[in-house]
Formats: structure tokens, sequence, C-alpha cells
């Protein structure tokens, strides 16, 4: 993207001058905001009108969504998206305040401070580590490598997890059945090591540890009851020390290690959509970030002119 500004027909359907007045004589912004702010407006026009807004009305939610994660790409760092995001919403606040859009579409605009929230993601050996850290001498480890082999080979929240029935799991069909947020029904597909770790605990360990109060809950704990989230959180954190993972790890970093890992793997976004269960697009995006983040870690430190 040229960071040449509008030209004078695009800058005059976007009102870019009027909101530069705006910007110096209502706003009262320092000097410094206004000139910053001015070349944001320029830069987002030019993107929006290269990707066929022909004025601010045409310019929706998602095409501010994707704009944001453009900036990202250009390596802006998150002080500076988040400036630009101000610059876009005090366009937007004008042209409503002008009566020249109808609709204000930067209000439920997030900026940065998500990504840097995200739960750590660990990497593949080191979830091949975690994988392989119940050992056969422990009693319920067939229960716990089918439990670590589902969470990341699904992709699984911890409330997924522990509310798993032994009907949801299809092992023909290499399919679970989820019941997410909102009761909301999916299909996963699951791999051979998660097949077998769960057909394997199946058939050695959870007939015995049924003791009749097992609700048809796939995973229960010595007692015979459904797993707690309390339980799982432990059990988890037990292997993360076993394995040597010195990264804080919960329940929903081996979900975003399975979407990270997956796009690495040059899966479709729509695809990992589908698998998280996520109704809207935007969410799974983020993911989109982390792999950004590796792809640049990679070209960093092996391209010869990085």
């Amino acid at each position: 993207m040229s960071s040449k500004g509008p030209d004078d027909a695009i800058a005059r359907a976007f009102y870019v001058e009027r909101f530069d007045d705006f910007l110096a004589l209502e706003q009262g912004a320092s000097v410094q905001t206004s000139k910053a702010y001015k070349l944001d407006i320029a830069r987002f026009v030019t993107y929006v009108s290269v990707k066929g807004a022909a004025s601010a009305s045409e310019v929706g939610t998602r095409a501010l969504r994707e704009y944001v994660y453009h900036l990202k790409d250009l390596g802006l760092a998150p002080a500076s998206i988040r400036r630009n995001v101000s610059a876009v919403r005090s366009y937007f606040k004008f042209l409503l305040g002008e009566g020249l859009v109808v609709r204000d579409p930067s209000e439920r605009l997030e900026t940065p401070k998500r990504w840097r929230t995200l739960p750590e993601v660990l990497g593949v050996e080191e979830v091949e580590k975690l994988l392989a850290a119940p050992s056969l001498d422990e009693p319920l480890a067939f229960r716990d490598r089918a439990m670590l082999e589902l969470a990341y080979g699904a992709g699984l929240r911890v409330s997924e997890w522990i509310s798993l029935n032994v009907r949801d799991v299809m092992l023909q069909d290499h399919l679970i059945r989820v019941f997410g947020k909102g009761a909301k029904e999916r299909l996963v597909p699951i791999g051979r090591k998660a097949i077998g770790a769960t057909a394997i605990y199946l058939r050695e360990l959870r007939p015995s540890l049924e003791k009749g109060e097992g609700k048809g809950v796939l995973f229960l704990n010595a007692r015979g009851q459904p797993l707690s989230r309390m339980g799982a959180w432990k059990i988890l954190r037990k292997y993360v020390r076993q394995a040597g993972i010195t990264k804080p790890v919960s329940p929903h970093t081996l979900r975003h290690s399975f979407a990270t890992h997956l796009l690495e793997g040059g899966a479709d976004l729509r695809a990992v959509q589908e698998m998280l269960g996520h109704v809207d697009i935007s969410t799974t995006q983020i993911y989109t970030h982390i792999d950004r983040e590796y792809l640049r870690s990679v070209h960093k430190q092996f391209h010869p002119r990085a």
C-alpha cells in the first residue's frame, strides 16, 4: 500500500479536507496530534478506496477490522495502531456529527490491546512433550492421555472437554460431537493419536472408574464422577510441570495452540472457524495475528537480509 495520500477526487468524496479543518478548528487538538491524525486518515482513505469503497458511507465494520490487521502487517507498533484507530474513530464521529454518514462503523472496533493479552501458544515440540508426559505408571494415565490428546487435537474449551459424553465420541468416523457456547453443536475431526488414546481409555480404564455416577460423561475422576473444571486444570498443571514447560499454560493455551498450528500449516481460516465453533470469523482472525508473528520471527531468524 502506498504511503502517498489519496488523490483529489477521492479526498473530496471522503471529506478529507473538511475533517482536517475540523481537527484544526473545532477539536482544539495539539498540532502534533492533528498532523498525525491527518496522515492516519489519508492512509485509511487510500486503503478503503483501493478496496472498493467510493465514499465513507460504504465503509463497514469488517473493512475497518481488516484495516487494523493491515496496519499490523505493515509492522506498526501497538501504540501507533491505537493512534490510527483513534483517528478513524474521530473521523467517523465528525462525519456522523455533520450528517455525512448515517452510522458509525468504528463503534465496536478493537485495538491491539486484546492481541497483547492472548495466552501463550505452545510450540509443536512443547505440545509433543506435554502429550507424552502421562507415564503408564500413573493409575489414570489412559484417561489423562486421552484428555490431553482430545483437548489439543480438537481445540476444545475446558467446559467442552469435561462435558463430552461417551456417545459424542465417534471413533469410527474420526469425529467428536461438541456442544459449545449456547449449546451450539459442532462436529470436529480428530486424528489417529487422539482416536487411539481415547479408544484405549474407553476399553481399559473408564469401565473400572464408572460406579454408576458417571452420567454418560466421557472423563471421570477417581471416584467415578464427572471430572470438574478444577480437576481438569490440576491434571493439566501436573503434566505441564512434568514436561518441563515453563510458560504459563491453561486449558485455553491448548485451544490457541491448536488454531495456531493449523494456520501455520496452511489451513483455511473458515475451516478453523468451524472447528473452533466461532460464530464470527473476526474472533478466529485473532489467530492470524499469532501466525503472522510466527512468520515474521521465522523470516527474521532465517532470511539473510532480515
